[in-house]
C-alpha cells in the first residue's frame, strides 16, 4: 500500500503473505486419497518403532510436512511406501496451490479469477500444506473476512510456518479490537526464525510499546537484522537510528549508507531523502537521478527540489538524468528465512 508510516508510528502496510487453513469437514470419497483419512494410523509396530519412520502415524507425518515444498514433499514420499501413502494430500494440496496462484496472477493462460484461486487454496488447505493456508488467508483478509483470514493464519503458525505467524502477528495488530500482547508474541517466534517483515513490525512494536515495554535499543538492533536481510523500510529506519542516535550511537556516516540502500531498494521516501543530501553537497547530477525516481514512486515533496536541480543542468544533463532513470531497477528484496 502506499503512504505507509515507517518512523516512529506502526506501520499500515497491506495484509500480508500468507496464512492457516480451515479445518475440513468433508469425508473421504472413492475419488479421495486413501491418506486424507483423519483417523489414527492403524500400522503395526514393531519392537524398533522408535527407531523406525516408517512408523510415524499420518498425522503427525503430515503436520511435519505441512511446511514442505513440493521437491521436498517428493523427496520424503521416496522414504518408504508408507510415507508415500501418508505424503499423497500434500502433494495434492502443491497442485492446488499452484492452481491458486495461477488464478490470482493471471498466470499460464488463464485469466484473473479470485473466487477460483481462494477455491483452490481451500482445497490446498484441507489437504494439509500450511502455504495454502496462508494464501487462502490473505485472499479472506482482502474480502473482509478477517476471523476467517485470522483463523487461516493461527492454523498456519501453529504448525510451525513463519509467513502465517508474522501474518498473524500482523492481524491482531489490526483487528477490532487489537490484541497487542498477541501480536508481539508471534512476531517474536517468526522474527526469531528469520523473517524480515516480522523482524521490522516487531521492531515497530519495541520503538512504540506497542503490546510490550518500549525499549528503543533492542527495536534498533531488530531493524538492523531486517535491514540485513533485505526489507527496505527497516533500512529506512536503521538509518533514522543512526541519525538520530536511538538505540545507536549517533553516525552521520552510517546514517547515510543505509539510506542509500533503502533508496537502492526502491523506497520512494528514502530515494527523496538521499537525493537531498546528495544535493546539499553539490552532486547535483545524481542527486537529479534519485529525485526523478523518488517522484516517479509518488513523493510529491520530491518535485520542487527536482526542478531546481534541473535548472542548474544543461539540456543534455536531463535528457541523462531521464535516460538513467528509465534504466533504473530496485535491488533485490526480502531474502528468505
Amino acid at each position: 500500500m502506499n503512504n505507509h508510516q515507517t518512523w516512529p508510528p506502526r506501520s499500515h502496510s497491506s495484509p500480508f503473505f500468507t496464512v492457516p487453513q480451515v479445518p475440513t469437514t468433508k469425508t473421504p470419497t472413492k475419488s479421495q486419497p486413501k491418506s486424507h483419512r483423519s483417523q489414527k494410523s492403524t500400522r503395526q509396530r514393531s519392537p524398533n518403532a522408535h527407531r523406525d519412520f516408517s512408523a510415524l502415524p499420518d498425522d503427525l507425518l503430515i503436520k511435519i510436512g505441512s511446511t514442505f515444498s513440493l521437491r521436498n514433499l517428493r523427496a520424503a514420499s521416496l522414504v518408504c511406501r508408507s510415507w508415500n501413502e501418508a505424503l499423497h494430500p500434500l502433494r495434492e494440496a502443491m497442485l492446488f496451490l499452484k492452481s491458486g496462484k495461477r488464478y490470482k496472477h493471471g498466470r499460464g493462460n488463464v485469466r484473473k479469477d479470485m473466487e477460483k484461486a481462494l477455491d483452490s487454496f481451500l482445497k490446498g488447505a484441507e489437504r494439509g500444506s500450511s502455504m495454502a493456508m496462508v494464501d487462502a488467508g490473505l485472499l479472506r483478509w482482502e474480502l473482509g473476512e478477517w476471523e476467517e483470514a485470522v483463523r487461516l493464519y493461527r492454523r498456519a503458525a501453529e504448525v510451525g510456518d513463519v509467513g502465517g505467524m508474522c501474518n498473524l502477528g500482523i492481524a491482531c495488530l489490526q483487528v477490532k479490537p487489537p490484541d497487542p500482547k498477541e501480536a508481539v508474541k508471534w512476531l517474536y517466534k517468526a522474527a526469531s526464525a528469520g523473517h524480515a517483515r516480522a523482524q521490522y513490525q516487531l521492531a515497530l512494536c519495541l520503538h512504540q510499546g506497542c503490546g510490550t515495554d518500549r525499549r528503543p535499543s533492542e527495536a534498533a538492533r531488530w531493524y538492523l537484522r531486517a535491514a540485513e536481510r533485505g526489507y527496505a523500510r527497516a533500512m529506512y529506519n536503521v538509518s533514522l537510528c543512526y541519525s538520530l542516535g536511538q538505540g545507536f550511537h549517533k553516525s552521520h556516516r552510517l546514517a547515510k549508507k543505509w539510506m542509500k540502500r533503502a533508496a537502492d531498494h526502491g523506497l520512494g521516501k528514502a530515494q527523496f531523502e538521499h537525493g537531498l543530501s546528495l544535493f546539499s553537497v553539490g552532486e547535483m547530477m545524481e542527486a537529479a537521478v534519485y529525485l526523478e525516481l523518488a517522484s516517479r514512486a509518488g513523493e510529491a515533496i520530491a518535485a520542487p527540489l527536482q526542478n531546481i536541480v534541473d535548472l542548474r543542468l544543461s539540456a543534455a544533463s536531463r535528457d541523462r538524468v531521464r535516460v538513467l532513470a528509465n534504466n533504473w531497477r530496485a535491488l533485490p528484496s526480502m531474502r528468505r528465512p
